[in-house]
């Protein structure tokens, strides 16, 4: 057997977003359901300047494919100091039925894909239908593919944008303006940009309150995705305290993501989380119940998001002779 190896470059043009969407919406109802194996992922701190590294792995039967992806961010120096990415990831594909490596493929273009149209989902699910004006906080490269991804299951007429640094905001409005033609306003504060959302994105590596709960509107729904782990925090708890709150997993959110928060303050129990987004999406739970909801999607990203997308860009590269094998397993 011969193994695939897919570049960054093969990966980005073997899948679109809306296929992403579709991949990361299998992934939640599989996982909701009980039909994914997935253990806790697990992390590395290394000593700083530098940043983490992750490692998730998930097993989905429908498939039979076993994802495992080692993903690292936050390493300011790399640029300079040694021409790499400040975050980094990869991929491996395992032929479940008999465990052998089937691909190596660039990770780091997948997770920001998956993690954009996991925005997008919960907007598809929990957003109000009129909803037009989004608000980003944080303006970075997952920004950009938040909105990316948004624009595929609504019309974004405006985008209301704030940054700690004014030359990544103007980059952004000039970004967003040339690739999708939405109007861009640069927000003079963090507090006047989140009460123009109808969704509110937050996409930074916040280390404590950066939203707070008086800023946010009856109806605004609430895309939280920088709070992966212990540490990171961009919401003031208080926000969730009557909201809806929806989590990708409730295992791995009441432990390493926003929800962690609230929960510890005891400014809401574990039986007042909502449910999964996976259980939405598959009719057991309720989405959105009417316009003055304020809802919460709580996203620390899974491993089956990866397997989900991954397997379908390695079935899209053998459909289309892309990529190139190698010998690495010999009887």
């Amino acid at each position: 057997m011969k193994t695939l190896l897919l570049s960054k470059e093969d990966v980005g043009g073997l899948i679109a977003m809306k296929e992403v969407i579709a991949a990361v919406e299998e992934a939640y109802v599989a996982f909701s359901s009980g039909q994914v194996e997935q253990p806790d992922y697990i992390g590395i701190h290394l000593p700083p300047p530098r940043g983490e590294i992750d490692f998730k792995l998930g097993y989905y039967p429908a498939n039979e494919m076993i994802s495992m992806k080692a993903s690292s961010g936050g390493f300011p120096d790399n640029p300079a100091a040694f021409g790499l990415p400040t975050n980094m990831g990869t991929i491996l594909l395992f032929d479940a039925r008999t465990c052998a490596l089937a691909c190596v493929m660039d990770g780091s273009l997948i997770t920001g894909l998956r993690t954009g149209a996991a925005g997008a989902v919960s907007v598809k699910a929990l957003a109000r239908k009129d909803a037009k004006t989004v608000t980003s906080i944080g303006t970075g490269i997952q920004a950009r593919l938040q909105i990316r991804a948004i624009r595929e299951v609504m019309k974004i007429e405006a985008i209301h944008a704030w940054d700690h640094h004014p030359e990544a905001l103007a980059a952004y409005k000039a970004d967003i303006e040339r690739e999708f033609d939405i109007p861009v306003v640069m927000a003079a504060s963090k507090e006047d940009a989140v009460r123009r959302a109808d969704i509110l994105v937050t996409t930074t590596r916040g280390k404590g309150t950066l939203v707070e709960a008086g800023w946010i509107k009856p109806g605004t729904h609430i895309v939280a995705i920088g709070t992966d782990q212990q540490g990171k925090q961009e919401l003031d708890p208080e926000i969730f305290r009557n909201a809806k709150i929806v989590n990708d997993s409730i295992a791995q959110c009441v432990t390493k993501g926003e929800t962690w928060y609230p929960l510890n303050a005891r400014i809401i129990a574990r039986d007042e989380i909502h449910g999964e987004i996976g259980e939405i999406l598959a009719g057991t739970k309720a989405g959105r119940e009417n316009d003055d909801e304020i809802t919460i999607f709580d996203s620390t990203g899974m491993a089956i998001q990866d397997n989900t997308t991954a397997s379908r860009i390695y079935r899209n590269a053998l459909a289309n002779q892309v990529g190139t094998f190698f010998a690495f397993i010999t009887q």
